[in-house]
């Protein structure tokens, strides 16, 4: 009898754990009144540690990244964000420019990395004219393969991609922090595994391809839910949390890959579907 009672009660967790996790899946989407970010966006990358040597990857990852973000803005990807209006009606953009890249190997806020750091990395090039004090501006501090970061979640399992904004210099400031992939490869970019095999990638840089998808996510929560009390769902899950790993329908690279855009001179991606923010609500890789 005690067995009996007992596999009923885990059949019951199970089922109640499946239904939880189809609700939030499915949940709609809840505007809380704050901004969306309207307008151009200019985006800026902070390349943190050492990213002239050590893991695979690492070399040709800036070249992925910052070809992904001279071309992403405006795509229909990114118009699944319209899709996210703010008080007055006006859709949260989808018009990203690409305002450059600069290293950082200077290690000045250390191996292990909290918010205030990653607001500090920011601040420090400012500062130094490494890049201007963009008021439109979302600076992006992504860090080689020997920084760690536990506060903002990175490596650990389903946390989601990091952004944040404080004032730096005197200034609102969006930013993003993405961890390098190859620290806890299959947690970061499990869609290049398989019976924990690394498959190709489509521009065969694991860590530029891996980070590029995980980028398109931050991007899209910064846009519409950049102070954090724009657009979320009842389980705190904002637009692209809701299509955690999920790609839709993909095709095969030259090289063998998956991908699911082309984005022409810059070739082919990876890249996680969007939420979007309609009556039927859905993932997916346009409006």
């Amino acid at each position: 009898m005690k067995t009996l009672l007992t596999l009923i009660a885990i059949f019951v967790l199970a089922v109640t754990s499946v239904s939880a996790q189809n609700s939030k899946q499915t949940s709609k989407m809840v505007y809380h009144g704050g901004p969306v970010l309207t307008g151009i966006q200019d985006v800026y990358v902070i390349l943190y540690g050492n990213w002239s040597s050590g893991f695979p990857g690492d070399v040709k990852a800036p070249l992925v990244i910052g070809d992904f973000l001279s071309t992403i803005g405006n795509r229909p990807y990114m118009q699944i964000n319209s899709t996210y209006p703010d008080a007055s009606g006006q859709p949260a953009t989808s018009a990203l420019v690409y305002g450059g890249s600069v290293f950082d190997g200077s290690y000045s806020h250390g191996v292990e990395l909290t918010d205030k750091d990653i607001q500090g990395i920011i601040s420090d090039q400012i500062f130094n004219f490494g890049l201007p004090h963009d008021p439109n501006g979302i600076y992006i501090v992504i860090a080689s393969a020997d920084i760690s970061s536990n506060e903002t979640g990175f490596c650990i399992p389903g946390a989601p991609p990091y952004h944040g904004r404080a004032m730096i210099l005197g200034a609102m400031t969006r930013y993003i922090f993405l961890g390098n992939p190859n620290r806890c490869p299959t947690v970061a970019g499990p869609q290049f595994f398989a019976n924990n095999m690394r498959l190709p990638t489509p521009h065969d840089s694991y860590a530029g391809d891996t980070i590029a998808s995980n980028l398109a996510r931050a991007l899209d929560a910064t846009l519409t839910n950049p102070l954090g009390n724009g657009w979320f769902d009842r389980y705190g899950l904002e637009n692209a949390d809701k299509c955690q790993n999920t790609f839709g329908e993909t095709y095969l690279t030259s090289n063998g890959a998956r991908a699911n855009i082309n984005l022409g001179s810059a070739g082919d991606y990876l890249i996680q579907q969007n939420w979007v923010n309609d009556r039927r609500g859905r993932c997916a890789m346009f409006p």
